[in-house]
This record gives C-alpha cells, structure tokens and sequence, in this order.
C-alpha cells in the first residue's frame, strides 16, 4: 500500500505533469508535420492517439501540404454568372449535392438574392482529387492521384464593391476572370483584371456562357488578346448553367496557379482578410496563413490594436464553419476568439502568436468613399440601436466610414461615407432587413473643399455644417472629379453623352479605341 502512494504521489508532481503536456504538444506538431523520421516518432509514441488520429468523419490538414493547396478568387463584371460557376465547382467537388440547396448557393444575404448581385465576398474550401503528370516533384510520382484543397472566394462584380475584390485578392495566387461569350469584356472586366495584375496573380480567362445563340468567344477572345494580351488557348470555353466545359476549369487552377509561398518552420503570421459579427460566438475573422501554424488554444495579437485573445475555435469554411483544430501554411479559414467589440478586428491586420516578433504583412489600401449621406433613426429615442447596428453592420463593410453628427430638424444621427450609390442602398437595406432599424436618410452629397479670400481652405461634407466668415469671402471651390479611360465600340454619342452628364473630354486624358476595341 505504501508503495502504491508513492506512484500516486508520483503521478500527480509538477514536473511529471508538465512533462506530460509536452510530450503530448510534441506529439501534435509531429502527426500534423507528417514527419518520416522513425527516432522523431519513436519519442512521441506515448502521446495521446487522439492527437494522432483525426476523428472518424473529420478533416486532416497535415494531409494538404502548401504544394496540394491552390488559393483562387473568381472576377467579373455583373451577371456574367461566377456565382452559378462556383455553384458548379462546389457541385464537381462533391462539397454541396446536386440539385440540393438554393441556386448561388454563396449569395446568403437577403439583399444579395433581392437583387440578383453579389455583394459581399464568400469564400469555401473544397476537395479535389486530380492526376499529376509530373508537375512538382515534392507533390507525388507523375501519373499518381493526389487530393489538392481548393480555397474558392466568390467576389462581387458591381463597381461600389471593388474593396471586396481587392481584399480576396490579398488572400490568394490566381483568379478565373470569367467573360459572358455574348457581352464580352465590360467595365468591371477590366478594373478587376487590373487588381489581379496588380497582385501578381495568375490569371485564367474563362468564357462562359457559350450556350447562348449570341454568343461569340472569338470575338471575346480576341478582345481578352487585344485588351489584356491572354492568349486565345489559354481561354477555357464553359457554360455554367448547363455544365459543358466546366471539365476542364479545375485542372487548368492546379496546373497553372502556383501553391502559396510561406513557410510552416517560421513563426505564426496570418492576415485578417475579412470578418463578420455572430449573435452567440462574437466576431469570426477569415484569415489567410501565411507562414507557421496555428492551433486551437494558441493565444494570438493583433498587430494594430496590440490586443490579445485565445482561440476558442479554429476550422475553414466547407460549405459553412468545419472545425478542424488547426491551420496550416498557405490555408485560408477561420477563427473564434469570444471577441465582443467590431473595432478590434480591422481588415488587413496582421496576426502573430503573443510574445513573438514578426514583420507586418502589407495589409490593404484604405477605401475611398465617392458620396456621403446622414442616417437618423426614425425615431429619435432609437439612436442606440441605432448605433449598435451601424458598428455591427461596418463589422460585415469595414469599406463604411462613420462619424456621429447632429441636425436641428432630425436630431443625433450619422454621416457614412460609401464607395457609390448602390453601395449606400444596399448598406440602407441591409440595416432594415438585419437589424430591423427604421432610418431616414438625407440626399448623398460628395465632399467640397472651399478656399477664402485670406487663403484657408476647409473640406464640407454636410451643406449645412458650411460657415459663414464675414471677414472673408469664398474665393474657389472644387468637387471631386476623375480622368477615366472610356473603350467603346464605336465614338457615336460619346461626347454627347459627357457633356449632358456634366463631364468634360481632353484629347490628352480620353483614350478611344473604335471598332475591335
């Protein structure tokens, strides 16, 4: 019996226990590295087999190394159908059943299916099994299957939500630029390849909708050549809705977008690519790993608050939240931190595990808002809830400036900038059918800057917030104005049609490309 206590005494030291936790910790970093060395395995044998097994049903992440993982965003210009094409993707991947679910199965907000747009970025991971031909050597041996996870961001194609669009850019390598065979290259088509060059990012032109009788990809592709010199080759020819082509659009992003760069060896750093607030869990940040790994129980800072939190969830996004425990290099998902306030989780930030030292990621250009416009509850006794669902809402927009202002007629309200007019429509009906606020919004405005007479000059957003100085007269004003590139297919009522819409046309900043654009 002595003998007997003194094993139990044993068991429950400090030193032992912390031993033991070790171990076991040793023992995850090892099931997770996929390490071949038998002496590194050998040392953790005794570790929990939970760590080392998944769960019967579960996903394991240390089987997707960054060579089988391919980070991708979908661009084009409205209606040229990239829902309906992920929705297809999401189908051929086994991630959604056929014909089950709702069409645009990624456009969840009510708004988004109102108005047949999408607006705001969605991302889903899938999994696909595809044949090598020798492509990489650290993948597999040529002609041997190989499971590659497939990071796919549904972005919006409307002008207003071009913020949307640069910040999944951020998060990945490539990008299918999808063209309706029948429109052709239109505006969004053009300022969203323009982001995704900017990036540095592989581009794989895709005409869809060739089932269409007015349908042309020759005449696409010659304009894909012309405009953005894509080779007519490389042009994969699809059709969302009935599935012709679409055979070909997953081996064409394994072939021709490369894994993402990192290293797992390097300490933890991951970008804060978007962020939503939930009812019972706080706010959930999408991030993108870019170098080492994260697990559940990690505690991690915020490079721009300096804030700490745990990580009380951590998993990706396959169709809704999967958790799985852990994040590796070059994976994008998500996490739980029990964060309660919007204001910490800023879009672009960059996350490190607490008591390290990295460099901060690049993060993102800050949004500039085009129009202005006040929001006041209805009634005026609604102003905190007001003010709850504004900070919740910019949570879900972080493109939304707010700043709290005050009129003689509707009380205390808001002045929110927005990137254009749909923009602020969508923001006013998204607070009404969210969150439920009955709002009164004035006439939009863009910003003014006057100059007086004794040289100062003040920025006016409001009209009525304008002040008078008798001592001093208004000597200039200016609006906000910009120098477009306009391609159209022919010059008949172009001039015409910027004169009547109050802008002006200067042979040295207009750029024309007739016929063949």
């Amino acid at each position: 019996m002595a003998s007997l206590r003194r094993i139990a005494r044993a068991l429950k030291s400090p030193k032992l226990q912390s031993l033991l936790h070790n171990q076991s910790k040793l023992g995850l970093l090892y099931s997770l590295s996929g390490s071949n060395d038998r002496r590194f395995g050998d040392a953790c044998s005794f570790s929990s087999h939970a760590h080392r097994e998944p769960k019967k049903g579960g996903i394991d992440l240390s089987q997707h190394p960054p060579e089988r993982i391919r980070n991708f965003s979908i661009i084009a210009h409205v209606d040229h159908g990239k829902s309906t094409l992920a929705d297809r993707l999401l189908e051929l991947t086994g991630t959604i059943k056929r014909g089950h679910g709702q069409p645009q199965f990624l456009d969840k907000l009510q708004v988004e299916r109102e108005r047949g747009i999408t607006v705001k970025a969605q991302t889903v991971t899938m999994f696909h099994e595809y044949r090598i031909h020798g492509h990489g050597p650290d993948v597999c041996r040529a002609h041997e299957s190989a499971t590659f996870l497939l990071n796919l961001i549904d972005t919006p194609g409307h002008v207003d939500f071009s913020y949307e669009v640069s910040r999944s850019l951020a998060a990945c390598q490539g990008a299918l630029l999808v063209v309706d065979a029948a429109q052709g290259v239109q505006a969004q088509t053009v300022a969203n390849f323009y982001l995704a060059f900017e990036s540095n990012l592989a581009i794989i032109p895709v005409i869809n909708k060739i089932d269409q009788p007015t349908a042309d990809p020759d005449r696409v592709k010659a304009q894909l050549k012309s405009m953005f010199d894509l080779e007519p080759s490389d042009c994969l020819l699809t059709s969302a809705k009935t599935g012709q082509g679409l055979e070909h659009v997953l081996p064409a992003v394994i072939d021709r977008i490369p894994p993402p760069p990192g290293d797992r060896s390097s300490p933890l750093r991951m970008l804060l690519v978007d962020s939503y607030y939930d009812e019972y869990r706080g706010v959930i940040c999408h991030v993108a790993v870019v170098d080492g790994m994260l697990c559940k129980g990690d505690k991690i800072s915020f490079a721009a608050t300096g804030h700490a939190y745990e990580i009380a969830e951590v998993g990706i996004m396959h169709p809704e939240l999967t958790p799985t425990g852990v994040l590796l290099t070059g994976q994008v998902g998500y996490i739980v931190t029990g964060m309660r306030s919007t204001k910490d989780a800023r879009v672009g930030d960059t996350l490190y595990h607490t008591r390290t030292t990295v460099e901060p990621l690049p993060g993102f250009k800050p949004a500039r808002h085009m129009v202005f416009s006040g929001l006041y509850p209805a009634d005026g006794s609604d102003f905190e809830a007001l003010n709850n669902a504004i900070e919740r809402l910019t949570c879900n927009d972080a493109s939304v400036s707010v700043s709290k202002e005050s009129s003689a007629a509707l009380g205390m309200g808001f002045r929110c900038g927005f990137l254009g007019l749909l923009h602020m429509d969508v923001f006013h009906q998204r607070l009404e059918q969210e969150y439920e606020a009955h709002v009164i919004s004035t006439v939009p405005t863009v910003p003014y800057i006057f100059e007086y007479s004794d040289g100062s000059k003040i920025e006016v957003q409001n009209p009525a917030l304008l002040p008078s100085n008798p001592k001093s007269s208004i000597r200039a004003s200016w609006e906000p104005t910009i120098i477009a590139t306009i391609i159209i297919p022919s010059m008949w009522g172009l001039l015409l049609l910027c004169a009547l819409t109050g802008g002006g046309s200067s042979w040295s900043t207009l750029l024309l490309t007739v016929n063949g654009y």
